[in-house]
């Protein structure tokens, strides 16, 4: 009796037999699936007609002698393949689902690592210092605009699971966000969860992550320039540590958390958290803008309230409100990025009333870069901040004491009846000025070296010379890194 084929089967058969038309493989395909439905209902036609004569038909009498056991048929070969290939080709699927189910096992489905380093070397011409810095500590080196995220190495781990949830670890010995936050050892850079809520593009966030502020990128793989720009450096907080939103609609990106600023837990009589923002708007292919703000209550850092023994009395937070929009414009060769941002404390100034009371400190800053490839593999880049910080003394984010080594506070004069330098002008910061060229060769896809020159200035005598004890306008960088990726 003639027994009809599965449809799939005898559909996976058919195919192999009939070749691909490479002019138009969509109209031959639907060809050859019409001949298929054809062929099997005329099959199935053939096969009730033979059951039913089979049904119709006399018994057969009873065989005496035994009838010889019927002959095995061997599987039938998918044409265009040999027995040998076809069993080759079964070993390999039995293989590969092997493979995927201890994959899946291990919890490897979903998971992405990835990671960088980039050794530095750094000259600073004003601290008379000269040489390597990689895995420097926050503790040690404190956090200046010639060590910022410079010189580290980082292990990234994503993972996203089948319901669309996923979990991001990212971890930096020594400099990562939550040291520079807290003055800690701790290596986490971000530690965040992101959770689709009625879809994939509306998504609940929570953890610890680096502030998403500015054109500029934290990570030495995304930044252009061995340095960071001043208002990176100086305005702009390092990490979040709560919950919020991140939605996804047509061009539009937006982010905001309820949490704490640069703190992983709320103190004592602490209570108030900020509100930070991020928006971002793709234009098109080659352009864009964004915007982000940070309102709420913060760490105070002042050291202008002393006790009867001179020592300083911490502060309770005080209110922060700061806003910053930028744009870019990147196409072909051409790469122009451009930042301005204002902001403000409350009872944060570097200089306090003369009464004693506390001030406000506020500043305004822009910063622009234009980088241009001169080959593919050469690119070069040329970057202008400043920053207005002349209230009260002045004072940034997180800086609200005098900096000789970022240059911030008031300007210093030589006061020849004291021998020493004292401030000029108590009530006046300087404002501050950074320009830096660089040059940058990628020697492979996994490989970046990196150039930089860089001239910061004052509008007063506020950089320290370690070797003198003097204070310049003027500080100068140079510096290099390899920048190598994975």
């Amino acid at each position: 009796m003639i027994r009809a084929f599965p449809l799939a089967a005898l559909t996976c058969a058919l195919l192999a037999a009939f070749p691909a038309h490479a002019a138009d493989p969509n109209t031959a395909l639907l060809k050859e699936l019409k001949a298929l439905k054809a062929r099997v209902a005329e099959l199935e036609k053939k096969q009730a007609t033979q059951d039913a004569a089979l049904a119709a038909a006399p018994a057969a009498p009873a065989v005496v002698a035994a009838t010889p056991a019927p002959v095995p048929t061997p599987a039938p070969v998918a044409r265009g393949m040999t027995e040998e290939q076809q069993q080759e080709f079964n070993r390999i699927a039995v293989k590969t689902e092997a493979l995927e189910d201890a994959r899946d096992m291990a919890g490897l489905k979903g998971l992405k690592v990835a990671g960088y380093m980039d050794p530095t070397w750094v000259f600073n011409q004003r601290r008379h210092s000269s040489g390597a810095q990689f895995l420097n500590s926050v503790d040690q080196s404190g956090y200046y605009y010639d060590t910022s995220y410079i010189g580290t190495v980082a292990l990234d781990f994503v993972k996203e699971t089948d319901s669309g949830a996923r979990w991001h670890l990212t971890l930096v010995p020594q400099r990562s966000t939550q040291a520079v936050s807290e003055g800690s050892s701790s290596p986490v850079q971000e530690a965040s969860v992101s959770i689709p809520i009625t879809d994939l593009q509306t998504r609940f966030i929570a953890g610890h992550l680096p502030d998403w502020s500015g054109y500029e990128m934290l990570q030495p793989t995304l930044n252009k320039l061995v340095t960071h720009n001043l208002l990176f450096d100086m305005t702009l907080p390092a990490s979040y540590t709560g919950a919020g939103m991140e939605l996804t609609r047509d061009k539009w990106i937006i982010k905001a958390l309820v949490g704490n600023m640069a703190a992983s837990k709320r103190n004592a009589n602490e209570k108030t958290p900020v509100f930070a923002y991020r928006v971002d708007y793709a234009k098109g292919e080659f352009q864009g803008f964004g915007f982000a703000g940070i309102h709420g209550r913060a760490r105070n850092y002042t050291q202008n309230v002393l006790d009867g023994s001179g020592e300083v009395v911490d502060q309770p937070d005080s209110m922060v409100d700061t806003f910053e929009a930028d744009a870019y414009f990147i196409r072909g060769p051409l790469t122009l990025q451009g930042q301005v941002a204002w902001g403000r404390q409350r009872k944060a100034s570097i200089t306090p009333a003369a009464d004693g009371s506390l001030r406000d400190a506020s500043w305004t800053g822009l910063s622009g870069l234009f980088a241009y490839k001169l080959e593919p593999w050469l690119e070069g880049v040329v970057r202008v901040d400043h920053i207005f910080n002349s209230r009260n003394g002045g004072g940034l984010l997180t800086y609200a004491s005098a900096d000789p080594y970022n240059g911030i506070g008031p300007a210093m004069a030589y006061d020849a009846g004291s021998g020493g330098w004292v401030a000029d002008n108590p009530d006046k910061g300087v404002s501050r000025t950074a320009l830096t060229l660089g040059m940058n060769y990628n020697y492979n896809l996994n490989t970046l070296f990196k150039f930089e020159y860089r001239l910061d200035s004052a509008s007063g005598r506020v950089f320290l010379d370690e070797k003198n004890g003097s204070y310049n306008k003027t500080n100068q960088l140079v510096s290099s890194a390899v920048v190598v990726s994975f």
